[in-house]
């Protein structure tokens, strides 16, 4: 039987505030903690049923592991309908990491931790390895990020801090979508940048704009007001990356 301490914790750190105290986060379902466990990262403890646990011995490190029921983790999860697993797992400390590749994905005051999730997979299947959040973003730790990552989140550095400094120490030109950019489909493109998506409602902060060396945008036929922030980000690194 799972203890009233357990299910606390794990309940409290659906909450941003506990996530940052205890330095721990949540991840669910089958492929990303087979992936999970595979990965550097550090599993403090993972609670999963009979089935799973019989079918992965082999996979288990030096965490703690609990045998739950189905009901049980239930309770735990997020899920309408849990996967049989989850774990908590200890946040990773990126704040000093400087990407190698030539380009970084910047992200300005996005608010959907779906969202978020979703833009962390397009810059995975891009090969971008780092991303760097303003302050303003939502939690890359939040479940709904978590899960909307598939995965992702193991491949992808998501820090945060000033996206502008960033660029600089990293000698990157800043790469900014605009509505009053250039065409991508026309104008000429750089060959390395960190490329800043904004808010959807508010678009990039006006100081990243006053600093940016190329401004970008998709060009609109239609009378859509504007594009999901995950999809201009998808739209810009195929062409970016072609």
């Amino acid at each position: 039987m799972i203890s009233k301490a357990n299910i606390q914790l794990v309940k409290g750190l659906q909450d941003k505030k506990l996530r940052q105290k205890y330095g721990q986060f949540i991840v669910e379902g089958e492929k990303s903690i087979a992936e999970l466990l595979k990965s550097p990262y550090k599993v403090t403890k993972l609670f999963a049923v009979s089935e799973w646990l019989n079918n992965n011995q082999l996979e288990l490190k030096q965490a703690q592991v609990f045998e739950v029921t189905d009901q049980e983790l239930k309770q735990l999860s997020s899920h309408f309908a849990p996967q049989k697993v989850l774990a908590l797992v200890q946040m990773p400390d990126w704040s000093n990491h400087q990407s190698k590749g030539p380009w970084v994905l910047g992200l300005d005051a996005i608010q959907d931790p779906g969202n978020m999730g979703t833009i962390i997979r397009i810059a995975d299947w891009y090969g971008i390895d780092t991303i760097v959040c303003s302050i303003g973003c939502t939690d890359v730790y939040a479940p709904k990020c978590i899960n909307s990552t598939m995965g992702s989140f193991l491949r992808v550095k998501v820090l945060y801090g000033d996206i502008l400094k960033y660029a600089q120490a990293a000698d990157l030109p800043l790469v900014v979508a605009d509505f009053n950019g250039i065409n991508i489909h026309k104008g000429p493109l750089p060959q390395k940048g960190l490329l800043v998506i904004g808010n959807e409602g508010h678009g990039v902060d006006q100081v990243l704009l006053d600093h940016a060396a190329y401004e970008l945008t998709i060009p609109k036929f239609g009378q859509a007001e504007s594009l999901n922030a995950a999809v201009s980000a998808a739209i810009l690194l195929d062409r970016l990356k072609a």
